[in-house]
């Protein structure tokens, strides 16, 4: 990696530029991507997914890391010779032009699989969705959003950014936020701030049925998170579907902590 140009002089050869319409800004200091990857590990071998990684600052941050193989997802056809240039004929880096949304994890990676992604912001939370309730399920997910999404995800009842990604994620994951990035940390610069959220699987995950009503009961309580459950949950079974999970029918969907919302998930009929 020591004998790789800049990544703003690559981009520079490339005559690349971040598109706005894929949502991309790009993180061009290695100090910030080590650290990242430094949160992420260690990996001990593992291999390790990254999505949109565009001209390839948190990939030379892997490749130098204890990751095994690394395996990149990119939509932008044009950062693909770019990201080539990364590939030391090892084997160990392998790029796969696609569509985040509708690869196959499990086709790309055999055995425990770590994420590590600064996600481009327009896909970010349905990829996390996708990756926390699909059949595959990652090692670890270490990953970049918005800061206002990454607060969403850690969130605890009673705070303003309580809904349903935090009680989603806090089902299927140890959730921390791990990192706070400025802006002027990306080229270009977006209009927020940045987090990297740290992801790990609880042994104790809900199964698939028992997750596929909890994103039916929090998609009701949430989608009039200013009403109370008894009409918020009204087609779900109202009242009666709280008072089977040993919940107040006039409280808000906004106090109801996980094991709250997990009584509320097994009761419906």
């Amino acid at each position: 990696m020591t004998d790789l140009p800049s990544l703003r002089d690559s981009l520079d050869a490339h005559g690349l530029l971040a598109k706005k319409s894929f949502g991309q800004h790009f993180l061009l200091d290695l100090n910030v991507t080590r650290k990242i990857v430094r949160l992420a590990g260690p990996f001990e071998g593992r291999a390790v997914i990254e999505v949109g990684p565009g001209p390839g600052g948190l990939t030379r941050a892997l490749l130098e890391s204890d990751a095994g193989a690394v395996v990149l997802v990119e939509k932008d056809p044009r950062f693909l010779p770019l990201l080539s240039e990364l590939d030391d004929g090892t084997g160990r880096l392998r790029i796969v032009e696609g569509d985040a949304l509708k690869v196959r994890e499990a086709d790309l990676v055999e055995g425990p699989t770590h994420l590590v992604s600064n996600l481009p912001y327009n896909v970010g939370t349905p990829l996390l969705i996708k990756w926390l309730t699909g059949p595959w399920t990652p090692h670890a997910l270490t990953l970049m959003f918005q800061k206002e999404v990454a607060e969403r995800i850690v969130a605890a009842p009673g705070d303003d950014a309580y809904g349903r990604l935090a009680v989603i994620s806090q089902a299927v994951t140890e959730a921390r936020l791990v990192m706070h990035l400025p802006a002027a940390a990306f080229t270009p610069p977006p209009k927020v701030a940045s987090a990297v959220v740290h992801l790990v699987p609880r042994a104790d995950r809900p199964d698939a049925e028992t997750l596929k009503r909890l994103e039916r009961v929090t998609a009701a309580a949430f989608g009039q998170r200013r009403k109370m459950l008894r009409s918020s949950l009204k087609t779900l079974g109202g009242a009666a579907l709280c008072e089977a999970a040993g919940i107040s029918p006039e409280d808000r969907a906004e106090v109801i902590d996980l094991a709250g919302f997990l009584r509320l998930a097994a009761a419906i009929k």
